[in-house]
């Protein structure tokens, strides 16, 4: 069995999530991104093939570049070759972007060392359609991209992230390592300034990068103080922190298996 590291793109739009979700009761289940590939699979393989995740993201969630692993029952089949073979029978909002064999002990989600999130936020007059799926859009809002990056100073190293983790996550511990947090602008193909907030972590809470977005925006909007961001991460309270983001704006956008492996 070998085992084969996929790179995977998806509108989340459309989407239950990424995890599979059976139904218990025999009825239909909801369709997630990890069940469309496993019954793609299942097509090539002519049996079920588990496929594993290197995270979750939540219904309405997109990527630009998931990881995820499976064991091949397949030795004569380049791995390069599973990119054609299941785009083949994967729906057009799933597409699989390169496919290689990777060690037995790999895992997608073991071995990745980062996740990068990218949320888009679009603040001008007038959204094109073709970008309304894919960012939240924010009226009546200038962003003033100094003081959204003062706010973000606080969130590095290891944090507790209590403040930013929706009700019922179920993570043994709050704290994360953030190596990253920062706004900046970013044109469309259509020359209009989307506001792009980008974080990196070695893991994430339920929520978490939502919420941070929603709480960065609206302090940036009420020009609070500076230090209002440290306090919220402080009072460990989630109702201290502001709006969740809609899914709509946000990418899992890259995993990274070269850094340092910490807690998750």
């Amino acid at each position: 069995m070998r085992n084969i590291l996929l790179t995977i793109s998806y509108d989340g739009t459309d989407f239950c999530g990424w995890q599979r979700q059976d139904d218990v009761t025999g009825g239909e289940a909801e369709r997630t991104v990890q069940g469309e590939i496993e019954k793609a699979l299942e097509k090539i393989h002519k049996q079920k093939t588990l496929v594993y995740g290197s995270g979750r993201t939540d219904s309405g969630v997109h990527a630009l570049a998931q990881a995820a692993n499976f064991y091949s029952p397949v030795d004569s089949m380049p791995a390069p070759n599973y990119v054609r073979a299941l785009n083949a029978f994967l729906p057009h909002d799933v597409r699989i972007l390169s496919a290689r064999e990777v060690p037995q002990d790999f895992s997608a989600r073991k071995s990745a060392t980062s996740r990068v999130y990218r949320y888009f936020i679009a603040t001008g007059d007038s959204t094109p359609a073709d970008n309304m799926r894919f960012c939240w859009r924010v009226n009546n809002y200038e962003p003033n991209l100094e003081r959204l990056n003062k706010f973000c100073e606080c969130l590095r190293g290891e944090i507790d992230c209590a403040s930013f983790a929706a009700s019922g996550d179920d993570s043994i511990s709050t704290n994360r390592y953030i190596d990253e947090a920062k706004f900046f602008f970013q044109k469309d193909r259509w020359g209009n300034d989307l506001l792009v907030f980008q974080i990196e972590a070695n893991a994430f809470l339920w929520k978490m990068v939502r919420t941070l977005t929603g709480t960065l925006v609206n302090l940036d909007k009420s020009v609070a103080p500076l230090d209002s961001m440290q306090k919220i991460l402080i009072a460990h309270d989630r109702k201290k922190a502001g709006v969740t983001a809609p899914p709509t704006g946000l990418f899992l956008y890259e995993i990274k298996f070269d850094g340092i492996r910490r807690h998750v």
